[in-house]
C-alpha cells in the first residue's frame, strides 16, 4: 500500500510551457485539477491534462482585473480562447487555450510571450498572496 509519501510526483502537462517561461523563474505549483504558473506573486497560467472534463484541458489564462474577458485583442490573439467549463461561468477571468484545438501549441507559446513581455492584460495576485505581498512593502 502507498502512503502520500512514497506517491510519484506528478510532472506538469505541457512542459514546453514551462521551458519558454523559464527566463522568469516561474513557480510551479500544483493547483486544483492542474499545476499553476506563477511569476512573482502573480499567478499568470495554469496547465490542465485530466481525464475528467477532458474538454477542459490545455493552457487556462488568468486576465489581470483590468482586463474585460471580452477584449477583442485577445480574441484575435487567441481564437479558439473559450471559457472553463469547469468553473461554471462563476470565474470569468480564467479562459481556456483547449488543448484539442488545432493551434494549441501556437497559441500557448503566444501567451508565454505576451507574460514574458509582462503584458498587463496578464497575471493576477492571489487573494492568498496578497497579505504576503503587503508585508513585503
Amino acid at each position: 500500500m502507498r502512503t502520500g509519501a512514497d506517491k510519484p510526483k506528478q510532472k506538469p502537462p505541457h512542459a514546453f510551457v514551462v521551458e519558454a517561461l523559464s527566463a522568469l523563474n516561474p513557480e510551479v505549483r500544483r493547483l486544483f485539477s492542474g499545476f499553476g504558473i506563477y511569476v512573482g506573486d502573480k499567478i499568470v497560467l495554469m496547465l490542465r491534462d485530466r481525464p475528467q472534463f477532458p474538454q477542459d484541458n490545455g493552457v487556462w489564462i488568468v486576465l489581470s482585473e483590468e482586463t474585460d474577458p471580452r477584449d477583442a485583442s485577445l480574441r484575435k490573439e487567441f481564437p479558439s480562447l473559450r471559457k472553463i467549463g469547469l468553473l461554471g461561468g462563476k470565474i470569468g477571468h480564467w479562459l481556456l487555450i483547449p488543448g484539442d484545438g488545432p493551434r494549441f501549441e501556437q497559441e500557448a507559446m503566444r501567451a508565454c510571450e505576451l507574460v514574458l513581455q509582462r503584458d498587463p492584460r496578464l497575471g493576477r495576485v492571489p487573494a492568498s498572496r496578497r497579505s504576503t505581498a503587503r508585508k513585503r512593502v
